[in-house]
């Protein structure tokens, strides 16, 4: 989805910093759910938004784990390394975090990696540190040693129809900020949405104080 000129409202500038560009979308910004969203899907979520424009949005959380499941292991699933295999893998792959993209289309991968790796027709470059890709080519790539720097592998993501990300902003569901790549890539998943509270200027436990009392 390519942004097509189209002006969100200036109510958005409200939320976190200024908008990145004069359309006002906010791709390639990190969205923070706020506490009252009431959505449990999004709850505590940090999502990349990959994409956004007057056709709607489409980001990944990267800050929700994928229940037990390793990036090894999916790999086995998907019949890159073959079960009882020994493999000695790369560092960065033995330790790639699975993640919960978000509720649509969960059965398939979504990579966020860094742009040292790219692959024609496949890859979506959102700006100048971070593409998506989401074809299997990659995760062999990653399996050689021969993928991406950093990267985060996601099961589905999160998508908003026209109109409904810019609404739910409006409503206080989401704050927003600049993304940087620690908040992205980093390890410490549990503790990315305070950090990116933090990066804001808000403190997470006065937040929490005030949803408790809605």
């Amino acid at each position: 989805m390519a942004p097509t000129g189209k002006r969100t409202g200036d109510s958005t500038r409200s939320a976190g910093s200024a908008l990145p560009n004069s359309a006002g979308y906010l791709d390639g910004r990190l969205l923070i759910a706020m506490p009252v969203m009431g959505d449990p899907r999004f709850e505590r979520s940090v999502i990349y938004l990959c994409a956004h424009s007057a056709e709607g949005a489409m980001g990944i959380i990267v800050n929700h784990p994928a229940g037990s499941i390793d990036f090894p292991e999916l790999l086995q699933q998907l019949g890159i390394v073959k079960k009882g295999e020994h493999i000695k893998l790369p560092e960065n792959a033995e330790s790639m975090k699975v993640l919960r993209g978000g509720p649509v289309d969960t059965g398939r991968g979504f990579v966020l990696h860094s742009s040292d790796f790219y692959i024609d027709n496949a890859t979506l470059r959102i700006d100048d540190g971070v593409c998506l890709t989401a074809t299997v080519d990659i995760l062999r790539a990653i399996a050689n040693g021969s993928g991406p720097k950093h990267a985060i592998l996601a099961l589905g993501y999160a998508g908003w129809a026209p109109g409904q990300l810019e609404t739910e902003i409006q409503s206080n569901g989401w704050l927003h900020c600049d993304a940087d790549a620690d908040l992205i890539f980093g390890d410490d998943v549990d503790e990315k949405y305070g950090r990116a509270l933090r990066k804001i200027g808000i403190d997470p436990g006065m937040l929490s104080n005030e949803a408790g009392h809605a």
